[in-house]
């Protein structure tokens, strides 16, 4: 169960969520504001130094391990609007394999720990432009 909540704060992050674009100018399409699609947490996701960082906004019950502030720093590549590569969370010290479909007012994530066995999607929808 703490390795579920621990791929779940994976997502709240994203994006968490951030490092080295392949094609930064590909990033501004998710860069923004998002709420969790249970409701119980908002990221902002901005560029930090060459990277995406997804950063907790708000957390409805900061006692599941997540708080505000917390990050996740995301290293991906990709087409269009879809994104894939690696994700690193300094609050747990844990990577996570990532990827990530977005849309101007949607997005999808999908975080894995353990080389693929255990995993998390996630939906978002954008709050602001």
């Amino acid at each position: 169960m703490r390795k579920c909540l621990t791929v779940g704060a994976l997502a709240t992050l994203v994006a968490s969520a951030l490092i080295l674009l392949s094609a930064p100018a590909r990033s501004e399409g998710i860069v923004g504001n998002w709420a969790r699609g249970d409701g119980n947490a908002r990221v902002r996701i901005a560029p930090c130094g060459g990277a995406l960082c997804a950063i907790n906004t708000w957390i409805r019950d900061p006692s599941s391990g997540e708080h505000v502030g917390d990050r996740l720093v995301m290293k991906v590549s990709g087409a269009g609007s879809s994104m894939s590569g690696t994700a690193y969370d300094p609050q747990r010290k844990l990577n996570y394999s990532l990827e990530i479909d977005y849309g101007p007012e949607a997005m999808q994530t999908r975080g894995c720990v353990l080389a693929g066995i255990i995993c998390k999607s996630i939906s978002w929808t954008r709050l602001s432009r």
